[in-house]
């Protein structure tokens, strides 16, 4: 559990480090440049990762709460809105004129679906870890943006349909891939 909680917390403070603390980052930015100030940044991420996988991996479960027998289809629902968010922050979208951070709410809603069909503690470390992560930062970064100003460029009716034909793709790759990377199968053979 360790591993997993150091994991979770030091892919927070990196991502949070720039809305949090600019003067802090600026400053170790300039003492040893921006080309290893990024490289440091990436390793201290992938350092991250290898924390919370092998920290899941390495933990047993044990119950904390029991999840609503609903839950475990609204996350399978959720999962699809998630991706549509994720794919939403890489370029011009419909969704960034009504959500402001389509990503870390992607990430978010993510969170939440797996909190909903998930009660144990490496889940709540997990999830409900990263979920804060991304609302701390959707506040931060807000509030360090000032007013929302919203995109001029709206995505064409052909792209809007393009990503949710990528995001159904990649929904059906994850639920197929999700035994081999999280241990667990999404649909029960």
């Amino acid at each position: 559990m360790e591993m997993l909680i150091a994991g979770v917390l030091l892919w927070s403070l990196v991502h949070l480090m720039k809305s949090v603390t600019p003067g802090l980052r600026a400053s170790i930015q300039g003492a040893i440049g921006e080309g290893p100030h990024k490289g440091l940044v990436a390793l201290m991420l992938l350092l991250s990762l290898a924390l919370m996988i092998f920290g899941w991996r390495s933990t047993p479960a044990e119950f904390v709460y029991d999840p609503p027998t609903w839950g475990r289809h609204a996350n399978m629902t959720l999962m699809f809105v998630a991706i549509l968010l994720l794919g939403a922050a890489q370029g011009a979208s419909r969704i960034r004129q009504w959500i402001r951070h389509p990503m870390l709410t992607g990430v978010l809603v993510w969170a939440i679906g797996h909190l909903l069909a998930n009660g144990d503690n490496k889940s709540l470390v997990l999830f409900g870890g990263l979920g804060l992560w991304a609302l701390i930062s959707i506040f931060t970064i807000s509030r360090n943006e000032g007013a929302w100003v919203k995109p001029e460029k709206i995505a064409t009716v052909g792209r809007e349909l393009l990503s949710l034909v990528i995001a159904a793709i990649l929904y059906a790759i994850l639920m197929f891939l999700h035994p081999w990377f999280a241990g667990v199968p999404v649909v029960a053979g």
